[in-house]
């Protein structure tokens, strides 16, 4: 691997393959959003946490590579790969924007599943939170901010006897 174009071209590989986990751990996560499956959310959790780092990890050495090309190129340090694909050989150039094209499509597909994953997840919580308030209203009591805006506090009840629980 004597080109430096062949070190980026392997960088970008390395954090597609990271970004592609991602985006199938966020669905794996979605699925076991859809399924109610408590303990399949929350194992997703940590491995999107580790798949999140590992997928930063890569982005820092790929950057590091890109800046390293760009001072040897006499270019800014903090050029972009795209403005940097003038200095490789042509042959390689669509191959190079094929996979920043790609990597640029996962991020924002990782970035939209986890938007959807957390609004799934508030309002998984905002239902579970009507149940309780069903079940035991007086267990709930409703504030307001400084804002304005409702909170709702749980309120200090005394569990109920055991004759009131039966009876």
């Amino acid at each position: 691997m004597n080109n430096a174009w062949e070190m980026i071209a392997n960088c970008l590989r390395d954090e597609l393959q990271e970004y592609g986990g991602l985006v199938g751990l966020f669905e794996e996560q979605q699925g076991a959003l859809f399924r109610r499956d408590a303990n399949g959310v929350l194992a997703s959790v940590s491995a999107i946490e580790a798949q999140a780092r590992s997928a930063a990890e890569r982005r820092t050495r790929r950057e590091l590579v890109v800046r390293e090309f760009a001072l040897s190129h006499a270019r800014s340090g903090d050029s972009t790969l795209r403005a940097l694909l003038d200095c490789m050989p042509a042959e390689v150039r669509p191959m190079i924007e094929a996979l920043i094209d790609e990597i640029n499509r996962l991020v924002h597909r990782a970035r939209r599943s986890a938007r959807q994953n957390t609004l799934l997840l508030q309002r998984a919580i905002e239902i579970h939170q009507e149940a309780l308030r069903t079940l035991r209203p007086e267990a709930f009591t409703k504030t307001y901010s400084a804002r304005g805006e409702v909170s709702l506090n749980k309120a200090v009840v005394s569990p109920p006897s055991s004759l009131e629980a039966v009876g």
